[in-house]
């Protein structure tokens, strides 16, 4: 059922930083030495970039196509306080290396599990946003006794196709598309791009509802991932690749967290996400756009934290996936 209430607003009133757009005060990654925390772990071959910071239970998260592990700045130090938590550049993004084999859902996939061998993680929490979404949907499926809980904000998968098209046709999508990714390659070279408010909002517009009130030092953190080798072969994966019919395969509790304002991907996605994934539960943010963790973090973080928290349901899963009724 479709909630546009957070599970940590149920008990209370909200707090300010709750309903506030973008950070409020200082934020707590700007204080962290992230030179301790960052390694290179090679898998199949390959190396790749990982943060790696905090103790107790594992959670990892997964970035979206153009971006990088800066994009959980706002989400890696609230929950490093009392869980391990791993943030990464997949294949072909941030500092990554391109893997030897095309990329792919599956190959994603496999390479998470020998990056959980190699941190010698048992099993953990996976968030992902957009692209990582799907990456991390894709690993539940396969590999559902090393997820314990599957948190998605604006997964990709279910409309990625029809994405496509839209977003390669007419002339205003063509300069959107400039702007997010041609820009994005000019900002990746020179953080003076996006100190400027109308900078920012030419660059985010696509991804977030309201740029210009995000901090320039956050935002020059996101473009790190813009202009990277695995775009295209991650975007071509991802429109060729089914998922729908698999979502009922996933066993663990879901978390789907969506903006009303999504220009990406589109809201009535999350509403099939909630529907297909057996015990699954759908929030949705009230003015913001496709970057949920970094428009809302402080709502984010505690919804998050609360659904952590939560009990298991005791759900069997069906063998074929539920079709939505007409």
């Amino acid at each position: 059922m479709l909630s546009t209430v957070g599970i940590g607003e149920a008990s209370g009133r909200p707090r300010p930083d709750e309903m506030a757009y973008g950070p409020v005060g200082r934020s707590a990654w700007m204080d962290v030495d992230w030179r301790e925390h960052l390694r290179w772990v090679q898998v199949e071959g390959r190396w790749i970039n990982v943060v790696d910071i905090g103790s107790g239970p594992a959670i990892v998260f997964l970035h979206g196509l153009a971006g990088c592990w800066q994009n959980w700045l706002e989400t890696i130090p609230h929950f490093a306080r009392d869980h391990r938590v791993i943030a990464l550049d997949l294949p072909g993004f941030g500092e990554s290396q391109m893997p030897v084999e095309p990329i792919s859902m599956p190959g994603y996939a496999r390479m998470l599990d020998e990056l959980f061998v190699t941190l010698g993680v048992d099993s953990a929490t996976l968030v992902g946003s957009s692209m990582g979404g799907f990456v991390a949907a894709e690993f539940a499926i396969r590999f559902r006794a090393q997820v314990e809980r599957l948190c998605l904000a604006s997964p990709a998968g279910l409309s990625m196709e029809h994405m496509r098209n839209e977003r390669n046709q007419g002339a205003r999508a063509r300069v959107e598309n400039w702007l997010f990714f041609g820009m994005g390659w000019l900002a990746a070279r020179d953080d003076r791009v996006v100190r400027r408010a109308r900078a920012r909002r030419a660059l985010m517009m696509l991804v977030a509802a309201h740029p210009e009130r995000l901090p320039s030092t956050l935002t020059v953190e996101q473009v790190r991932g813009a202009g990277k080798p695995g775009f295209k072969d991650a975007l071509d994966a991802m429109t060729g690749y089914p998922l729908r019919d698999r979502l009922g395969e996933i066993t663990c509790p879901a978390l789907i967290v969506w903006g009303e304002l999504d220009r990406l991907v589109p809201l009535r996605d999350a509403r099939e996400f909630e529907w297909l994934i057996p015990d699954a539960r759908m929030i949705e943010y009230a003015d913001t756009g496709h970057l949920v963790m970094l428009e809302r973090p402080g709502r984010f973080n505690d919804d998050l934290r609360a659904f952590l928290a939560q009990a298991p349901t005791a759900q069997t899963p069906w063998s074929t996936p539920r079709v939505p009724a007409p």
